[in-house]
């Protein structure tokens, strides 16, 4: 025992070292910058003291002042220090994030020159502006002149900038609108000497970036799309917020000096921060009379200041004394952002035509089709699995313009969510799943697709869509089927306790059967519903209302007294001309205090012999939402999102055993999907899945529930 507790630590340190070397393996250079800082840190007692109170500071330390003084050394020495303790950590962190992520991809060569040289051009350039600007007569450029600065933070802010080039659309536009957005605020409306550096390593990075990484990054999208005028309208008022929060804390520090008049008080921060947020909701989502507010509160703003620019002109004409330091040019400035963003508006418009609600009822409502036209569609043009489902109640049917497709879906929390495949022609999935994006962008929702093929997927993927799986479809082939050897030996004897017990099987359409059978039925799936923490869920898992179709296929197990064990519901799958090719697996119940057992198995046994008696070629076992094979492997965020909710609903519903449970009947899996436009919308669509499955039910008792 004691020799045993000896070696655990060891062989956990050993784990850790082989761990250390083999990040250091894979990104040199970035970790041996942040372990030099950390080592620099403690030596000098930087890690707990203010570095900028040592008597050594001006000797590390870069900036106007030691390069005049002929201290170049600081461009190296300068970049392992931070001004205080707590500047290591944003530091240390973002050096490690930014750098770190552009040598996985850059490589280390690639990655060591943007980022020196980036250091250097950001840290020289500020000094150079400063000994350019500096007078008495600009008070903020002659104090700042005479400060130092420590970090390597302008590099690790080049070399984001540079790789930013590389991200696929739209995350290319919103890093490097956020790099803008921060490196404009703290350049003009604070300006100290860490601000110049990282303006002028943003604006270095992202002048250089496409050529730097020329043959990585994915090819330009063209003109921007509606999202990235949205975006870019969304931007600029984040700007102007960004603005009004900077300018009611550092009041006369920057740049440009006090503001015009008296300053801002609470009360109309907060106001102007409420009305930006409230334009922003609406941008966001192309609402064409959030698009006529603000234009008409930008094109204000840009009058004003025109009016002012004319009033200044007039005055210097007329031998006027026109004092700009009164708060004139941070005027300026904030009527520059409103310019621009009046410009955006202006420009973009097309992107700004989501109507009102009533206005978007009434124009889905064109493209919607009724119920007996989706099932009619079906049976003409055929569909996959989970595609009679498209058919249920619940759902609305958009029909696409060239009429020969539909996509089924359900919206909840501002997202419209897609059932499985659209219905139509296998060659047109790409344009319906097009048409249906451009229905929601009009409309102002988030669009996806739920328990969608590999094949929708891939034509969503040539849209520039993404994919995330969420389910395996559990698919039994009928004509060869055979019930030998030992993986089927739980289904014999299943059979066999069958015949023993006297248990009767029947495939019956349940629409026609007599009442007391029907309210057995019911009795048994209310019974099931009572069992469990939340109720009956929906969407993608029908009941005994949608048993009753009479499309449907019921699978019964009867006693000798015909009191119902169990039963099973199977959903058509229709092919080209109508005709049913393979059944899926919808409704499973079975009796709480049935005296057979393995009922479940017999009356899929017994199912998949019926059917394989008609001619079908498959029977699908369905795919248990939320639930995977054993031994997929979650992929980063992306799949945790979609993990969380299955973890969750596991204990109440047990969809993972389920999919467990199917594997006695040999299937072989095929992979569904959600397919999103990228991760931004995953929050949204995780809260919308929630509702869709659980409509009823309140979110804090679906987090009680969870909890126990």
């Amino acid at each position: 025992m004691t020799e045993q507790a000896a070696t655990i630590p060891g062989g956990r340190f050993q784990r850790m070292a082989q761990e250390a070397l083999a990040v250091w393996r894979r990104l040199p250079f970035t970790t041996t910058v942040v372990v030099a800082m950390l080592i620099v840190g403690l030596a000098t007692g930087a890690l707990w003291r203010q570095a900028m109170d040592q008597p050594w500071y001006p000797d590390v330390a870069f900036g106007l002042p030691s390069f005049v003084a002929g201290r170049w050394w600081t461009l190296v020495s300068g970049a392992f220090f931070a001004l205080t303790p707590w500047f290591y950590l944003p530091m240390v962190g973002s050096f490690a994030l930014f750098v770190g992520w552009a040598e996985f991809h850059l490589g280390t060569r690639l990655t060591v020159a943007v980022t020196v040289v980036g250091q250097v051009l950001a840290v020289v350039g500020a000094a150079l502006f400063l000994l350019v600007v500096q007078s008495p007569d600009w008070p903020w450029a002659a104090q700042t002149a005479t400060q130092l600065d420590v970090g390597f933070s302008a590099g690790a802010l080049a070399v984001a900038a540079v790789t930013s080039a590389m991200l696929r659309p739209p995350w290319r536009l919103r890093v490097r609108l956020a790099l803008g957005i921060y490196a404009l605020v703290a350049a003009f409306y604070t300006g100290t000497p860490a601000d110049l550096e990282h303006f002028l390593a943003v604006a270095i990075g992202l002048a250089a970036g496409p050529r730097i990484t020329r043959g990585l990054n994915p090819p330009a999208m063209g003109r921007p799309s509606r999202r990235e005028w949205r975006l870019l309208a969304v931007a600029g008022l984040l700007l102007v917020a960004v603005t009004s929060v900077v300018t009611y804390f550092v009041p006369d520090d920057g740049p440009l000096g006090p503001d015009l008049g008296d300053t801002q008080d609470l009360v109309d921060l907060a106001i102007t921060l409420v009305l930006v947020l409230l334009l922003i909701r609406g941008l966001r989502r192309g609402k064409r009379l959030t698009w006529w507010f603000t234009v008409v509160i930008a094109g204000l703003n840009v009058f004003l200041g025109l009016a002012i620019a004319v009033l200044g002109v007039l005055i210097a004409i007329f031998g006027g004394d026109l004092d700009i330091d009164n708060g004139l040019p941070r005027f300026a400035a904030d009527k520059l952002l409103w310019t621009a963003v009046f410009v955006i508006l202006i420009v973009g418009r097309r992107a700004f035509r989501v109507p009102s609600r009533r206005r978007v009822r009434r124009s889905t409502a064109t493209a919607a089709i009724d119920h007996p036209t989706a099932v009619q569609m079906l049976q003409k043009s055929g569909g996959g699995t989970l595609s009679w489902m498209a058919t249920w109640p619940e759902n609305t049917w958009f029909r696409t313009p060239d009429g020969e497709s539909f996509v089924a879906y359900q919206r909840h929390a501002g997202v419209a969510i897609g059932l499985g495949d659209p219905v139509g022609p296998e060659a047109d999935r790409g344009e319906a799943v097009r048409a249906f994006a451009t229905l929601c962008e009009r409309s102002g929702w988030v669009p996806c697709l739920f328990s969608a093929t590999e094949e929708t997927a891939d034509a969503a993927g040539e849209l520039g869509w993404q994919r995330v799986q969420v389910a395996e479809d559990t698919l039994v082939d009928l004509p060869d089927l055979q019930f030998r050897g030992k993986s089927w030996q739980d289904v014999r004897s299943a059979l066999n306790k069958a015949g023993k017990q006297g248990i009767t099987f029947r495939m019956v359409t349940l629409a026609e059967e007599r009442w007391s059978l029907v309210a057995q039925v019911r009795a048994i799936s209310e019974e099931w519903v009572g069992d469990k923490a939340l109720p009956e869920m929906g969407f993608t898992l029908g009941g005994v209302d949608e048993a009753l179709d009479p499309h449907v296929r019921v699978g019964l197990a009867e006693d000798a007294e015909g009191q119902v064990q169990g039963v099973t519901s199977w959903l058509p799958v229709y092919g080209d001309g109508g005709e049913v090719r393979g059944w899926t697996l919808d409704v499973m119940r079975r009796r709480h205090d049935g005296t057979f057992r393995p009922v479940v198995e017999f009356l899929i046994a017994s199912s998949c012999l019926a059917f394989q008696s008609e001619g079908a070629q498959f029977v699908s076992l369905s795919g248990a939402p939320l639930a995977r094979a054993k031994g997929d492997e979650a992929t980063a965020a992306l799949d945790r999102l979609l993990d969380t909710l299955g973890e969750t609903l596991e204990p109440m519903y047990g969809f993972r055993s389920l999919h467990a449970f199917k594997n006695k009947f040999a299937p072989r899996f095929e992979p569904m999907y959600l397919v999103f436009r990228d991760e931004a919308d995953l929050p949204r669509i995780g809260i919308a899945l929630t509702r869709a499955y659980l409509p009823d039910t309140p979110l804090r008792e679906i987090v009680r529930m969870g909890r126990h």
